[in-house]
């Protein structure tokens, strides 16, 4: 499915306040509120919306430390091990396939240091994963 102009808007106004109403939206892109609604109906069943977030303050939540931890794998750790890993650890906030050096990349977020160095002691034991490498994250810009 493409976008049309009006979806675009439609989707960077919800990408920037998912909670913005239709009605504030429509009046954004000159459409009545029930037809905003109905064009998010759309782009939800397409797949092109795939869900609504909240975004939280990390530190209000107590996860005081984030740090972005590469993946090197030994070579027998498939894509869908790596979702299936990153389902399971609950620090895990978001996790890719990427190319270059290291096979994979998971944001984690943690308490603190030591919890971190949890987290990273239960990566490094899961079947394939060689090795790992952390990048801590001092701000965000």
């Amino acid at each position: 499915m493409r976008l049309d102009e009006i979806d675009q808007q439609i989707v960077a106004s919800l990408v920037q306040d998912s909670r913005e109403s239709y009605a504030a939206i429509g009046q954004k892109v000159g459409l009545s509120a029930p037809a905003v609604k109905r064009r998010v109906d759309v782009l939800q069943q397409t797949g092109a919306i795939k869900r609504f977030t909240a975004e939280l303050d990390p530190s209000v939540m107590g996860w005081n430390i984030q740090a972005f931890v590469e993946l090197h794998c030994d070579g027998g750790l498939s894509p869908s091990m790596m979702r299936t890993m990153a389902a399971e650890i609950a620090e895990v906030t978001a996790a890719y396939t990427v190319t270059g050096e290291a096979d994979g990349i998971f944001l984690i977020r943690a308490e603190n240091t030591t919890h971190l160095e949890d987290v990273m002691v239960r990566i490094r034991e899961w079947k394939g994963i060689n090795h790992t490498r952390s990048s801590v994250i001092l701000s965000h810009l």
